[in-house]
């Protein structure tokens, strides 16, 4: 029986239908009423990084992808990925995917990949925040207010999950209270992956989407099951250094502004060195219901 990461790579293992055409599936979950984001994200940019010919000189990657979640997902039904080759330069190749679902797109990225060049080089300094060691567990953290989920949520949150997460403080929904909308999570793949940079890439995808438009709830304390629509809009990240997404990350998180039923965010992810290797912003619906 494999870990839920192993589930997490065996479901970007998407399958090729066409030359540019990619089929992908959701787990089984029956609690499960839409497709994660952040695995649509991933599952595109894979099936544009299988369109580009990475390992050739001069030697590209990954520079950054802008997404649109057009319409929710359909986790009974699989996801088919068409691919664009919009673009192959002699710096810059670009590919915009679309995931389709019951004949209709659901979901909509561009992404970009450049060869790789030196140039100037400076970034923010990483925040001072405690290490993830000495932090504890996303379980450990849950554990006191376990009594207030339902048996079938408390099963769910406490489930093995592909990427761990030690949280700074406690998550914005776990106890509401008017806060600052600011937070710091340290993420890292449940395992080891693969020596292939676009699977750290897509892992990281995958985990950005996970609590960043939580960041945007803080000023107006609301409770997991709140009052509140929430759902991702579009989504952007730019990839600055290379990194691995199975050692610790740091994820700091901000939020500039929430207003029209919106709320916009921001993270900045950091290797434990301090080095900063990616930059994400997300706007979501925030809808009073």
């Amino acid at each position: 029986m494999g870990t839920s990461l192993d589930d997490l790579l065996d479901l970007l293992e998407l399958e090729r239908l066409e030359v540019n055409l990619f089929r992908g599936v959701s787990p089984k979950e029956e609690s499960q009423q839409r497709v994660f984001g952040g695995l649509v994200a991933a599952q595109a940019l894979v099936a544009a990084g299988r369109t580009v010919d990475l390992d050739d000189e001069p030697r590209r990657a990954l520079h950054s992808l802008h997404a649109y979640f057009l319409r929710p997902g359909d986790p009974a039904r699989p996801i088919v990925y068409d691919v664009d080759r919009i673009r192959d330069g002699r710096s810059f190749t670009t590919r915009r995917v679309v995931a389709v679902q019951h004949g209709r797109a659901i979901f909509n990225l561009a992404a970009s990949f450049q060869v790789i060049e030196r140039g100037p080089d400076h970034q923010l300094e990483m925040p001072d925040v405690p290490v993830p060691e000495v932090l504890p567990t996303l379980r450990e953290r849950l554990a006191p207010y376990m009594s207030r989920f339902p048996p079938e949520m408390a099963q769910w949150l406490l489930r093995e999950k592909p990427v761990e997460q030690r949280h700074v403080e406690d998550p914005p929904w776990l106890q509401p209270s008017v806060r600052l909308p600011a937070q710091d999570v340290w993420i890292r793949a449940n395992g080891t992956l693969p020596e292939i940079p676009l699977i750290h890439e897509c892992v990281l995808a995958y985990a950005s989407d996970m609590t960043l438009l939580d960041t945007a709830r803080l000023p107006h304390a609301v409770a997991y099951r709140g009052l509140l629509q929430m759902a991702s809009l579009d989504h952007a990240m730019w990839f600055h250094r290379p990194f691995r997404s199975d050692d610790w990350l740091l994820y700091h998180q901000t939020s500039p502004s929430a207003s029209g039923a919106r709320g916009l965010a921001l993270g900045h992810v950091f290797r434990a060195d301090g080095t900063l290797v990616a930059t994400v912003i997300q706007e979501g619906l925030m809808r009073p219901l």
